[in-house]
């Protein structure tokens, strides 16, 4: 695997703090805030580790309400809306600060 892939790979990987709580690393890559990106792609890593694992994304929105400080972990709370025959619906809120 590439140097870039298991970057990627470890960035993705979250710790759990508890049940529909995690904690995401922040890349610094030189902008004042933090990349959107990496945060949907850690706020959809914390919602398939609450899924079975053979349910597959089917959609994805993202709303960006402030800017993300790279210096600092990211916490991601997961909502579970709902689970039901076919989908399950997941809310993420991504946390800094507070």
């Amino acid at each position: 695997m590439s140097h870039v892939l298991d970057d990627l790979v470890d960035l993705l990987s979250l710790e759990a703090i508890e049940e529909n709580l995690f904690r995401g690393r922040s890349q610094d890559l030189g902008f004042r805030q933090l990349y959107g990106g990496q945060v949907l792609g850690q706020s959809l890593s914390a919602a398939t580790q609450t899924v079975e694992e053979a349910r597959h994304v089917h959609s994805l929105h993202g709303y960006f309400l402030r800017p993300g400080d790279a210096s600092m972990p990211v916490v991601y709370s997961v909502d579970r809306v709902r689970d039901g025959g076919s989908f399950s619906t997941r809310r993420v809120t991504a946390i800094q600060k507070g």
